[in-house]
């Protein structure tokens, strides 16, 4: 069904009294859930269905291929990294998964040892030949060995190479020299295992946060060796098979995904932390301790890229659950950080956070035009972003939701300091309009329009994409940029074709929201780092201080020497511009009343294993009943935001404890 018809459908079931109060563009509707089929001697209760809408569409399933957020999260269904985050602990809080213990590190922290669960299975498949397929170290060992396949391009190789696994770079040289496939059967000192249940990771220098990437299941989760080889490299994007407590059940590219309970999995029970403090995470853990995990039989996540239809499609019941209530519906849905009257009514749940990300826009610094170090260069970077009026971009096109970023460190991790202030967020037109003519970048032939230095025509072209929110945010960069005289041209694709443009250095510029995955500033700081060039550093940035800072930074433990080191990079990267460090977002999602257990972990893309449904309570809502609007704890109140003087989001904006330093088996 389209986008239109779907909000036509939706606007004709608005009850009058409901559509008025809302206004044209939202109103309630009403769908009824899949049914099971009838059992055979009696009738089967309804499966537990998680329906929930994508604003972009996924690449595919290979960890070592993709690096788009929606892909990962649902890779992070389906495969297991070793080690895990308390989905309710706050800080966050580093448990086991897979393996056995918290893994043995020594005093330098640059070896790891990893003991895994017997017993674990994967998937059924039939490169597995009709037998049970345990979990190994060496599934492990192999994993992390596809990142470094140059067949693979793996955006994520920047990690280990940062790490610098002893010997895994020299083994991928030798594959580019000789141009031979790459050699998986050769032990290297860095990563091999021990035994079948027992995996070593030797790196050169000291990282003491180097665990977190051992709990990223999109990162490091295993795979089976038989299985990839089955098929093509783009063959393995549609075909993953894990240990995960879901599988795959049906894909149609860029329309829906459909997620199974595994039946494979092993026993897991919920059993999460929640502070004393925390009365949301508390209430939760109490009424779903030691359930049998996943409590979802099914996922099916649709791709609706228009804000419109997906927001229509929820209020209509049609979906369970909305990752981030659309900016532009913020008026229509919260007062303040509360929901409105009418939409308390529905009995909506709502969860309210820092999605702990930044929104960037950069500036390919391998461009002739905007790239490049010489200080006419970085005048034109630093002129154009004390053109953007941050004020504005947070009042029309967030609507609120957001405060304006000063670096790319966000809030909620590890090293960002809230009285930081920098040029960043400045908004300056005079200043941005001078700098410009300082060095050249005058009307030359008299049409307006600012031109190089050399004459010729100065215009941008920035890559976007054609929902709502990338229109508003092309209105305001047109007109930010027509006041300071320089011309802009948008180029509309869908956002995976611009990702892969963006990978190979092909976009002049593109704006992108890159997203923790760990409570740490090191994720956010590869932005600017040299070797992560085609992955995490959309710009390109080759700067030797900035990735000294960088490595720097990496090996020292938490403490004060680190936190400078952090701040000096920040500031190399604010003052050569790489990039205009737009916002840091804030997330309100929403859930309907019948969803068990739903707040969110911001260090988790995917919530979903952790939430359950109440059938009773969806069958008897959608049958016309009254949702019970109970006096539920607000799932946004952290223990930590329960400090004097503080709001339920301000609890992220302290340093707080690394929590690799709190991890507890």
């Amino acid at each position: 069904m389209s986008s239109h018809r779907r909000v036509r459908r939706l606007i004709s079931l608005l009850p009058p009294l409901l559509a008025l109060s809302l206004g044209p563009a939202a109103g309630l509707g009403v769908a009824q859930p899949a049914a099971a089929a009838p059992a055979a001697g009696g009738p089967q209760a309804a499966p537990k269905v998680l329906r929930l809408a994508s604003r972009t569409a996924e690449t595919g399933f290979d960890m070592a291929q993709v690096q788009d957020t929606h892909s990962r999260s649902i890779i992070e269904a389906i495969f297991e990294a070793p080690l895990r985050y308390d989905f309710l602990a706050r800080p966050h809080v580093i448990r086991t998964n897979t393996a056995a213990r918290m893994p043995e590190v020594n005093a330098e922290a640059t070896r790891f040892v990893f003991d895994i669960q017997p017993g674990i299975r994967f998937t059924d498949h039939p490169a597995f030949k009709g037998k049970p397929r345990e979990l190994t170290a060496q599934d492990y060992v192999y994993t992390i060995k596809r990142h470094y396949d140059p067949a693979l391009k793996s955006p994520s190789l920047y990690i280990f190479e940062g790490a610098q696994l002893l010997g895994l770079n020299e083994l991928r040289a030798k594959a580019l020299k000789s141009g031979k496939p790459f050699d998986y059967d050769t032990e290297v000192p860095g990563l091999r295992a021990l035994s079948r249940y027992q995996f070593e990771v030797r790196i050169a220098k000291s990282d003491p946060r180097f665990l977190h990437y051992f709990a990223d299941h999109s990162l490091v989760g295993a795979m089976a060796r038989e299985v990839v080889e089955s098929y093509s490299a783009a063959e393995v994007m549609a075909h993953p098979v894990g240990t995960g407590p879901f599988k795959l059940g049906a894909w149609r590219r860029s329309s829906q995904v459909v997620l199974e309970r595994n039946p494979s999995y092993r026993e897991v029970f919920y059993d999460e932390h929640a502070a004393a403090d925390y009365t949301a995470g508390r209430a939760i853990e109490h009424e779903l301790k030691g359930r049998r995990m996943p409590m979802l039989d099914r996922i099916e996540l649709d791709v609706v890229e228009q804000s419109q239809p997906r927001w229509l499609a929820f209020l209509g019941r049609e979906h369970d659950y909305l990752e981030q209530v659309p900016e532009e519906f913020t008026p229509r849905v919260l007062k303040g950080a509360e929901l409105l009257p009418n939409l308390k009514a529905m009995g909506l749940q709502t969860s309210r956070y820092f999605r702990s990300d930044v929104n960037i826009t950069y500036f390919n610094m391998e461009h002739p035009l905007v790239g490049g170090y010489t200080p006419d260069k970085v005048a034109l970077r630093r002129a154009i972003n004390l053109a953007i009026d941050l004020d504005k971009e947070l009042r029309l096109v967030r609507k609120g939701q957001a405060i304006a970023a000063q670096g790319p460190v966000c809030p909620g991790v590890y090293g960002y300091d809230p009285a930081f202030k920098s040029i960043n967020s400045a908004y300056d037109l005079g200043a941005a309009k001078a700098l410009l003519d300082l060095y050249g970048y005058t009307d030359k032939d008299g049409d307006g329009w600012r031109d190089q230095p050399d004459g010729k025509p100065l215009v941008l072209e920035f890559n976007s994409q054609s929902d709502s929110l990338a229109r508003d945010q092309q209105e305001q960069w047109q007109k930010n940029l027509k006041a300071l005289g320089i011309r802009i041209q948008f180029k509309i694709q869908q956002w995976p074709e611009n990702l892969k443009a963006s990978r190979a250095g092909k976009l002049m510029m593109w704006n992108v929201n890159w997203t923790a995955s760990s409570p740490d500033a090191d994720f956010m700081l590869t932005l600017g780092y040299g070797p992560s060039k085609g992955s995490a550093n959309h710009a390109r940035l080759q700067l030797p201080e900035y990735d000294r800072l960088y490595e720097l930074q990496r090996r020292l433990p938490d403490g004060p020497e680190r936190l400078q080191a952090i701040r000096e990079a920040v500031r190399l990267m604010v003052a050569y511009a790489p990039y205009k460090i737009h916002v840091h977002r804030i997330f309100t999602d929403v859930a309907q009343p019948w969803v068990r257990g739903f707040v969110r972990n911001p260090f988790l893309r995917a919530s979903w294993r952790y939430y359950d449904i109440d059938t009773a309570e969806q069958a008897r809502i959608l049958a016309g009943g009254k949702p019970k609007v109970a006096a539920r704890p607000a799932a946004n109140a952290s223990p930590q935001a329960s400090a004097p003087g503080s709001s339920p989001l301000s609890a992220t904006l302290r340093p707080g404890p690394s929590p690799s330093s709190a991890a507890r088996p």
